[in-house]
């Protein structure tokens, strides 16, 4: 029989762990880069993903809210206004014709490369700063059926390679400046074309499904993701609750990898606090 102490660590296991992995990867980047700023950041994040869990363990109801202000308006706002980083795609690549492992690659690769074999696109649902302002908005559930429209994320990807290409090629001066800009134009057309496409789809992820150009980056990990919901079929009664609420429409109550919308799950845990028998 399992005492009081080891039901409590065994149900705070994942907070527990998930600070862990974050304090490990604070560590080795401080360590290896020899700069402290790493040891903040992802220790600053790993806490506040393990106070949105913890909360949620605790049934808060707006527990992933906290984590998604907490983490998205630290690199918004800190990051990208204050320290002039681009953490958007185009800063990403950036780095990477510089030959540099710093700001926006470690991002990417912790986040939306490797990350994700861990975490799926647990990004989406907790640090995106885009989501964070579109969560907000009131079609929270799709009201329309999943359009085929995902093929524009490969456009726009595209596109910000192509973009900061150009200005390596054409040996611009002062990128730097331009690429902080470019942060500040790319969020301010992401929020204005999320907002609209959540209006006219009725679906708050509609710039998720179809935009987001970061999702070409998440989605193949992400198949391959540790942490998965499940469900247990024993327990399921086959009453589809957790697909009406599931924001990606995601068949969860399918175990396989190849399931409906597999890699497009954001472990926002809606279908888990909507299921009337526990069976996810």
């Amino acid at each position: 029989m399992m005492t009081d102490g080891a039901v409590k660590m065994k149900k705070y296991a994942l907070p527990i762990g998930l600070l862990a992995v974050f304090e490990a990867i604070a560590v080795t980047l401080w360590l290896t880069k020899d700069n402290i700023f790493y040891l903040f950041n992802f220790n600053y994040i790993g806490i506040s993903l393990s106070l949105g869990v913890f909360l949620y363990i605790k049934k808060y109801k707006y527990a992933r809210r906290i984590v998604q202000l907490l983490v998205g308006l630290y690199m918004l706002v800190y990051l990208g206004l204050i320290c002039n980083e681009n953490m958007q795609i185009e800063g990403f690549w950036y780095y990477l014709f510089t030959g540099v492992f710093e700001a926006a690659t470690i991002h990417y690769a912790v986040a939306k490369i490797f990350g994700p074999l861990l975490f799926g696109r647990g990004w989406c649902g907790y640090a995106c700063w885009t989501a964070m302002a579109l969560d907000f908005l009131p079609y929270k559930t799709p009201e329309k059926p999943r359009k085929k429209l995902g093929f524009i994320r490969y456009i726009t990807f595209a596109a910000s390679l192509i973009f900061v290409a150009a200005l390596f090629l054409a040996k611009v001066g002062n990128i730097e400046k331009i690429m902080f800009w470019a942060f500040i134009v790319g969020n301010v057309l992401y929020y204005a074309v999320g907002i609209a496409l959540a209006f006219i789809f009725r679906d708050n992820r509609a710039f998720c499904k179809y935009i987001c150009p970061i999702t070409v980056f998440l989605k193949p990990m992400s198949y391959f993701s540790v942490f998965r919901i499940k469900c247990d079929k024993e327990k399921c009664v086959d009453c589809g609750k957790c697909k009406k609420v599931c924001p990606m429409d995601v068949d969860v109550t399918d175990n396989s990898r190849k399931r409906k919308n597999a890699t497009e799950c954001i472990l926002c845990m809606e279908c888990v606090k909507s299921c009337p028998k526990d069976a996810l």
